[in-house]
Order: C-alpha cells, then sequence, then structure tokens
C-alpha cells in the first residue's frame, strides 16, 4: 500500500470527493454516533494511484472513479459485457448522422486490458454519452448567431448507470432523443431501425455492380443484405445476378434511395453503415438536423410551447405533441446582423396595443442620417430623452451628432401604424427579440419571408393571442378584445409562462411524419457539417 500527506493526499482528495460522490471504500470513520466523522483514507495501491492520477484532469471520469472506489470497471470478463455493449453502441453511430472514427472503434476492439485500455473505454463512454444527450459541437461554437443553452444530465452519473444496468447496450441506445421528429429524421437518414447490419460481418468494397457483373466483392455485398433479411439465392454467388439486383432494389427502397437495382457507392455506403460518407444531398440537412435535435435532447418537446423554424418561416403551437395552431411568419435578413438567432427562452406576456421602442441598432444606422437631412422626417416616430420625455424636433440640431454620442430615443405610439402591430409577444432577452404584429401584410404572400431587423413578424397575430390566452380564460377572444379596444398599451400575463423555441431546422418531419426540406437561408448547415467532419478524426483517430 501507498502512504501519502500533505499536498499529494489533498489532491487525491479532491479527485476523490470534490468530483463526484465520496464511496465506503474511500473513506473511513472516525468516532461514533452523532460525532461520526467521515476522513479520506489516505492508503491506496499502486493501480489505485495510477487510475486517480489518469483521471485527475477529466472531471467526469474523476467524478466516477471517485466514487467508485478508484476500481476499474472495463476489465478482464467482468468488463467484456460493457466492452462489448459500448463496441455495439459506437458502431451505431451512423445511424446518428456522426462519424463512427470518432469513437475510435478498432483501437476499442483491441484494447482488452491494463490501464490504457481501461481510460479509452471510459473516455469514449463519456463521450458518447454526451454526444447523444447533448450533441457532439456547441452549439455557440457554431454560429454566433446561435445561443442555444444546452441542459445535459450529469456524465459521471450515467456513468455509473451504464455500470451497474442489467443491459448496458439497451441503456446506451436508450440515451439518443425519442422525441417522434428525431426517430423520423434517423428514419430518413438509415431506413427503419431493424435494417442494421451485424458489425462482425466483412465490409462491402465500394464499386458499380450491375446485372452480369462478377467479382469477389458481390460475396460480402450478398452476406450483409442476408443478414437483414434481403437474400438473393443464384447459381453463382459470385455473380451479380437479377435476383441479387431484385434484392438490392428492396433494399433502396426501405431505406429511402432510388430503387434502381444497381450497387453503386451510395447503396453500398448504407449497407457498411456510412451513410452518405459524400456528405450530399438531402442527407446533409437531415445530418446537421440530427445535431439540432441532440442540442435540445434536455428541453420538454411534449409540454406546451411556441416553436418557430426559421428557415421553414412558420411558428406553431405545440401541446402534448400535437399542433394547435400554426402561421406564417417573417423573419431576419441574410444579412449577419439582421438575422433571427436560436434560441429558447420562456413567453410571459401578450402586449396589446404596444408602442414600439425603436432599437438604438437601426436608431443611428438608419434613421440619425435622414434626421440630419431633414429634423421633421420620420414623422410618425417620437424623439424622446434618458427619461421618456418627448423633446421637439426644432429643439434639437441633429447634425451635432453621430452614431457613438446621439443622445435620444426613438419611440412610435400604438395603432395601426405601428411597426409592431397591434400585439407583439414578449419572451424577455438581451438580444431583444420577440414575436409581432405587423402593418406589412403583403410579405406573408411570399415564398422567402426573411424581411425583418430580426424579430419574428406573426401572420395572424389575434389568432396566436387567443390561442395562448386559451390555457388561461374560457373566453380568451373576449380577454384580448378587451384590451385591443381600450387603445391603450396593456400588459397580459401568461399563466402559465410557456415555452417558446427559435429553431434553425432545414429538414423536419411534418405531422404525418413524412421530412419535409427547406432552403439554409443563413447558411448555418454547412458550419455544423464541418464541425462534424472535423471531429471524426478527434483524438487521434484514424478514419475508418
Amino acid at each position: 500500500m501507498l502512504r501519502f500527506s500533505g499536498f499529494l493526499a489533498a489532491s487525491l482528495l479532491s479527485v476523490l470527493c470534490l468530483a463526484g460522490p465520496i464511496s465506503a471504500q474511500t473513506v473511513i470513520q472516525i468516532g461514533a454516533g452523532s460525532g461520526t466523522l467521515l476522513a479520506p483514507r489516505l492508503k491506496f495501491t499502486r493501480d489505485e494511484m495510477k487510475l486517480a492520477e489518469a483521471v485527475a484532469a477529466r472531471p467526469y471520469l474523476a467524478a466516477f472513479y471517485g466514487g467508485n472506489g478508484l476500481k476499474p470497471v472495463f476489465q478482464g470478463e467482468s468488463g467484456e459485457r460493457l466492452r462489448n455493449a459500448l463496441g455495439e453502441a459506437v458502431s451505431q453511430a451512423p445511424r446518428h448522422g456522426l462519424p463512427r472514427s470518432r469513437y475510435r472503434p478498432e483501437a476499442l476492439k483491441a484494447a482488452t486490458a491494463g490501464l490504457e485500455a481501461e481510460l479509452l473505454h471510459a473516455e469514449v463512454l463519456a463521450r458518447y454519452l454526451e454526444d447523444m444527450t447533448g450533441g457532439a459541437l456547441d452549439p455557440q461554437a457554431v454560429s454566433r448567431q446561435n445561443h442555444r443553452r444546452v441542459v445535459r444530465p450529469v456524465i459521471s452519473e450515467l456513468i455509473a448507470q451504464f455500470v451497474q444496468s442489467a443491459d448496458p447496450l439497451a441503456f446506451l441506445l436508450r440515451q439518443a432523443p425519442r422525441h417522434p421528429a428525431y426517430l423520423a429524421l434517423q428514419q430518413a437518414l438509415n431506413g427503419p431501425a431493424d435494417i442494421s447490419v451485424p458489425t462482425d460481418l466483412p465490409r462491402a468494397p465500394e464499386a458499380v455492380w450491375r446485372v452480369g457483373m462478377r467479382g469477389a466483392g458481390v460475396l460480402p455485398l450478398r452476406a450483409r443484405l442476408a443478414s437483414i433479411g434481403f437474400a438473393a439465392e443464384g447459381d453463382d454467388p459470385l455473380v451479380y445476378d437479377a435476383a441479387l439486383s431484385a434484392a438490392v432494389a428492396r433494399y433502396q427502397s426501405a431505406v429511402g434511395l432510388a430503387a434502381d437495382g444497381i450497387a453503386g457507392p451510395r447503396t453500398i455506403r448504407h449497407l457498411n453503415g456510412d451513410v452518405d460518407a459524400s456528405g450530399t444531398g438531402r442527407s446533409r440537412k437531415i445530418i446537421a438536423a440530427l445535431e439540432r435535435m441532440r442540442w435540445m435532447a434536455g428541453e420538454d418537446l411534449d409540454s406546451r410551447h411556441v416553436w418557430v423554424n426559421i428557415p421553414e418561416f412558420t411558428a406553431r403551437v405545440i401541446d402534448g405533441g400535437t399542433e394547435v395552431f400554426r402561421t406564417r411568419v417573417v423573419v431576419g435578413k441574410s444579412d449577419d446582423d439582421m438575422q433571427t438567432p436560436e434560441f429558447s427562452d420562456r413567453m410571459e406576456y401578450v402586449v396589446v396595443n404596444p408602442r414600439w421602442n425603436v432599437p438604438r441598432s437601426i436608431t443611428v444606422r438608419e434613421y440619425l442620417p435622414r434626421l440630419k437631412d431633414n429634423r421633421y422626417a420620420l414623422s410618425h416616430l417620437d424623439v424622446v430623452d434618458g427619461r421618456g420625455k418627448v423633446i421637439p424636433r426644432d429643439r434639437i440640431d441633429f447634425s451635432r451628432y453621430t452614431a457613438a454620442n446621439f443622445p435620444y430615443r426613438m419611440r412610435q405610439q400604438p395603432g395601426t401604424r405601428n411597426a409592431l402591430g397591434l400585439v407583439k409577444f414578449i419572451f424577455p432577452n438581451r438580444w431583444n427579440i420577440y414575436l409581432h404584429d405587423t402593418p406589412s401584410k403583403h410579405l406573408f404572400g411570399n415564398r422567402v419571408r426573411a424581411y425583418s431587423h430580426g424579430c419574428v413578424r406573426v401572420g395572424d397575430p389575434f389568432d396566436l393571442a387567443e390561442t395562448l390566452l386559451s390555457a388561461q380564460s374560457s373566453n380568451p377572444g373576449a380577454l384580448f378584445r378587451r384590451a385591443l379596444d381600450s387603445g391603450q398599451e396593456k400588459w397580459l400575463k401568461l399563466t402559465p409562462e410557456l415555452p417558446v423555441h427559435l429553431v434553425y431546422f432545414t429538414a423536419y418531419p411534418d405531422e404525418t411524419g413524412r421530412i419535409r426540406y427547406f432552403d439554409d437561408i443563413y447558411g448555418r448547415d454547412d458550419a455544423i457539417l464541418r464541425g462534424l467532419d472535423a471531429i471524426a478524426l478527434d483524438s487521434g483517430a484514424e478514419s475508418e
């Protein structure tokens, strides 16, 4: 046994205690009864000390192993079922649009004993759990207009649950989102979940096989198809005959490929589990959408919420997983500083007859130059000081001011000409983004509706208001109409508040489960796909 004191003991204690739960194996009792104290165990075997040192800089693993008495879990026969479960789970990473090489499958197969094998399996496990429960990429690093905060479970606790699970593979497979939209996207990418070739079969070499061709590569092609119920009997197993072509066509149809019966590279990539490795076509949108759904894994998408899909130009109210309201919307222009951002918040108020407090960016960039030319321009707007007092324009020398030192604000009174229309929907946020009515109704007839400065203009705002107020009133229409008829700005508190999600899905299932595709109006998909390509080689893993 090794004894430690001073700095080394304190460092080890921080790994065992501060990073995670204290187990009986890492502490001793001092005293008895109500005065019992816990003291750190200061004697460790060499193997325990090596493991402690190895995980000290890895918070998830330090917390898990500290709570597990510094005992390995992936070693020997007792750890074989855990190793096999992890290996099988990561082999299915392409079904989630994630590169298999990120999880170092070949290295996992080769590593069965020793500290390095233990650490490799633990690190891959933590990575897999992180990816499935909150995405492989940081959304805020992907786009400066993405402000989404990922809500993750405690990874060290998931590791402990995996180790203790009676069925560790099933536990891992349950960690990916189970939302119907995620499952529909997966099926669109891969075909039904039961069309998954066993991982121990030889890979089929990429080629283009047509009826009458012959070669050794036909053998693994036949074997992979037969393993998932698409067997084809033939006189010569090396010949790509009509029966095999028909089996390929059935498989292609099942996974959403063109059913031409020709086994080309894309079909073979599907059979090998390397779904659309070329990254082209609609699958790119699906892969990006799967990552976006993983970012939202911690959100309760079955509860009542507002869902605004920016590239679809549509807002919905979802209740119990069912759409109860839908309307067209106008979103921000494609200019970098006018795009509608992505984030989630809680909608708190319906504001009827709102004033429009013009954002300072619009005031100094667009309106101040016009006021310098003509102080009476923009007559529908008041110029107000810091206390909200209206200042007569003939008292202001606009030529004195720049964007940096302009001391006034601009505000529009309630009314039908108000830029916010007659109602807005508030979810207070630092970016001053909200949903609102607009007098520019003609824009809702356009297919592409990206015209705003970033806020979301609603095509049917009165109906949206009544839908939201229906949770707190038996007659929401009357409640809304009274506020509207007052002609005064009225803030109606939503009780209860409800989540609002501003999202960016260029591929998403409709109410029938069919995937619909939308233009990438802000070019945000490419950043996700580049990020996923980059992590394929993360941690020195070699691409398969």
